[in-house]
């Protein structure tokens, strides 16, 4: 799996949109706005979630415990800081 290189947008204090699609066959980032991630976990306590953070992260090129997800938990569509 390659990643896009999101370099860009490793700002401090940027608000990442993200559409997060658990449970997909492939594993991956596709760009615009909001990114779509597809994860292959299941959406249960918090996994795909995780996954996402951790995928997103490795794309910006910065640790995952930099980005802190500020809205969407239990939803599709998330809200990450990076900080």
């Amino acid at each position: 799996m390659t990643l896009p290189d999101l370099s860009s947008l490793a700002l401090p204090g940027a608000e990442i949109a993200v559409r997060v699609t658990p449970n997909a066959r492939r594993a991956g980032i596709e760009a615009g706005p909001p990114l779509r991630i597809s994860v292959t976990v299941v959406p249960e306590d918090g996994r795909a979630t995780a996954a996402a953070q951790e995928m997103l992260a490795r794309a910006m090129g910065v640790a995952k415990s930099r980005l802190t997800l500020i809205r969407g938990a239990k939803s599709r569509d998330k809200l990450f800081r990076l900080d």
